[in-house]
């Protein structure tokens, strides 16, 4: 992108990134990404949240971007509350994973999401755990049922969690056994990992999104700060890593600005479109 001026696309995490740690988007932050749409930038959202959990964010934006969620597994209109596409891993590939994460981590809980037409489908209970998991924050939307039947259908992804851990090990030790059968990653370094279809990234969900609109990745400023960040932010024309990202994408980044705590997303939507110092 060279000089990062005017991108046709700014991608945002949300969680850490584009939301402070009270969990809420401030006056500066929404100003700024309203300044960047009004200026003809198209704003999407990059995050590991499901659509149920996208509601707040667009109701604290002021408007509704579209969305790339479950780490690039699903790609969500929150305008009309409708799944545009979906990959999932298959009840074979699950139970091939579990089978590896009882091997090598034994007494590690597991849990999946689903996927109906829109955020909220009642016909399908859609986040789904085995029996002890113990979640890594509030969710009510809990079902908890037998291993055989959390692993008996296709989930967009698959959640391990082993409570005291960290997920960087917990990556480290999976990955040598699961290696390239599925996309492992984490968002938060609390004992949990994520787990979407191979070769499935917010940077390939990014991709599908913006493809129809001839607009290429190179045109494209994203915003993240933790290791499920880091293929938006390769791929990105400019990729920005948050004051309070992880070593590694404080590595990876082209860019790094202020924390979430500190308006770091609005300092530098502000230099780009309000052409103000950060």
């Amino acid at each position: 992108m060279g000089g990062v001026a005017s991108p046709a696309v700014i991608a945002s995490d949300v969680d850490g990134t584009l939301l402070d740690d009270t969990e809420t988007i401030t006056a500066r932050t929404r100003a700024a990404v309203a300044a960047a749409v009004d200026s003809g930038s198209r704003f999407i959202l990059a995050t590991g949240r499901p659509p149920r959990w996208i509601a707040p964010v667009v109701d604290a934006l002021g408007f509704a971007p579209m969305a790339v969620c479950a780490n690039g597994a699903v790609l969500y209109d929150p305008d009309t509350d409708r799944v545009i596409s979906a990959r999932t891993l298959s009840a074979d590939q699950l139970m091939k994973l579990a089978e590896v994460v009882g091997r090598v981590m034994p007494g590690a809980g597991l849990a999946v999401e689903r996927i109906g037409e829109r955020a909220h489908d009642a016909a399908t209970p859609q986040f789904v755990s085995s029996p002890g998991y113990e979640h890594a924050w509030l969710n009510p939307d809990n079902t908890e049922v037998s291993v055989a039947d959390l692993l008996s259908e296709p989930a967009i992804k698959l959640l391990i969690r082993k409570a005291g851990a960290a997920s960087a090990d917990m990556a480290a030790e999976l990955t040598a056994h699961i290696g390239d059968a599925a996309e492992l990653t984490y968002s938060t370094n609390n004992g949990l990992i994520e787990v979407v279809p191979a070769g499935i990234t917010k940077a390939t969900g990014i991709e599908e999104l913006i493809t129809p609109w001839g607009i290429g990745a190179g045109d494209v400023v994203a915003f993240g700060d933790m290791p499920n960040d880091l293929p938006m932010l390769r791929r990105a024309g400019h990729g920005v890593a948050m004051g309070n990202a992880h070593p590694q994408v404080l590595a990876a980044a082209d860019e790094i600005t202020a924390p979430n705590t500190d308006d770091g997303l609005a300092r530098v939507l502000e230099r780009l479109f309000l052409n103000r110092g950060g």
